[in-house]
């Protein structure tokens, strides 16, 4: 059994550094389509160039706050989330980057479409519409996990045990 676990340790590492390779890969292109657009000079045209290079910088953060989430989680704390503390904090570290990506790739779709084709305005909608039901979601799952955590103190307190091992 102990091989088993390792072996998931292990996959949990190549993912981790997987997500970090793709977040590094995505900022190295963001640079390179916002430079080069620079360079053309400072228009209508600049300014949407630069407006999808916050987009993929936006899927680069994601991408690396999801590294470093399976990090901290799966190797260091080596956590379970079978408490209803570890579920929160750990659901709550993926919604919050996940909603901040989802928001800014709305308001660059939602540029996109002002600039270039109102049609595709109803998609950009769409977007922020469905992240403020996945806003909405993670709010009543934290209100709800709340109070399942009321019943359990003693998993408070081994989550903050938990943390100990992060910040030492």
């Amino acid at each position: 059994m102990k091989a088993f676990l390792a072996l998931f340790q292990w996959v949990h590492k190549l993912t981790a550094l997987l997500f970090a390779s793709s977040s590094l890969v995505l900022i190295g292109i963001a640079a390179r389509i916002g430079g080069g657009a620079l360079l053309e000079g400072f228009d209508e045209s600049t300014a949407l160039t630069v407006i999808e290079s916050v987009g993929l910088l936006a899927a680069a953060v994601v991408a690396l706050q999801i590294a470093e989430t399976i990090i901290e989680e799966e190797v260091i704390r080596d956590a379970h989330i079978s408490a209803p503390t570890r579920a929160r904090r750990f659901l709550s570290r993926f919604y919050v980057v996940v909603i901040v990506a989802l928001a800014i790739e709305g308001l660059v779709a939602t540029f996109n479409a002002i600039h270039e084709d109102m049609s595709k305005l109803v998609y950009a909608a769409a977007l922020l519409g469905a992240t403020a039901l996945l806003l909405a979601g993670w709010g009543a799952f934290i209100f709800w996990n709340a109070r399942a955590e009321e019943l359990e103190p003693e998993a408070m307190e081994k989550a903050k045990a938990e943390d100990e091992k992060v910040e030492g």
